[in-house]
């Protein structure tokens, strides 16, 4: 993904690590919230707690099927100091997808701290990582130890933002409706197991 020129200040960035979750807590935040019958947010709905569920099993599979290619392993072994913060939400559907991949990445990488926090409790963060206007996430924000913004990434890979664009450049009349493209979006996912996400951090942690 290119990067959006509007970035946040270092002062912002450590604030963030700061105030973030580790991704143990996030995990246990979404299997709690699972358990509640709730999801994060004012919004409350069946659907959203229903998204919160789908994706709960969306990472448990995740944490079991996606494997690390040996090309990024080398090279997360050998990275300097950095911070990884992430923004995102338990009910976000890509969220399921490209958490675990970064978990595992953050594992592999002695180095590297990796925080999460919310995006609807850090809009002041989130607006400086929009996408094309909106607040897609998750987003990946990776820096230096002194809060020296390296580059970030998100929300999603770029075949599957790719068919999000498309599917909007349609006329409306053309356009699947949101279930639909997201089913398609998952199934890409679930066929592709993490590697576009992992080739396309190595491109930028090599970089």
């Amino acid at each position: 993904m290119s990067q959006d020129p509007k970035t946040a200040a270092p002062e912002q960035l450590l604030a963030g690590m700061q105030a973030g979750m580790e991704r143990s807590a996030f995990r246990a935040l979404l299997g709690r919230l699972v358990k509640e019958g709730r999801t994060t947010g004012p919004d409350q709905s069946e659907d959203m707690v229903a998204y919160t569920r789908l994706n709960l099993a969306r990472t448990v599979r995740n944490e079991k099927t996606v494997k690390l290619l040996p090309e990024l392993l080398d090279v997360l072994g050998k990275l300097p100091p950095m911070n990884w913060l992430v923004i995102t939400e338990p009910w976000c559907g890509d969220s399921s997808q490209v958490m675990p991949v970064l978990g595992l990445m953050a594992d592999a990488a002695p180095n590297v701290r990796m925080r999460i926090v919310l995006r609807d409790e850090h809009v002041g963060l989130m607006d400086r990582y929009l996408t094309h206007g909106g607040r897609s996430i998750p987003k990946l924000i990776v820096f230096d130890p002194q809060g020296k913004e390296l580059f970030n990434w998100g929300p999603r890979p770029q075949t599957a933002q790719d068919m999000v664009w498309a599917n909007k450049d349609l006329p409306a009349e053309r356009q699947l409706p949101k279930e639909e493209l997201y089913a398609k979006v998952h199934a890409w996912y679930a066929a592709d197991k993490g590697i576009s996400i992992q080739r396309e951090l190595l491109a930028l942690l090599r970089h």
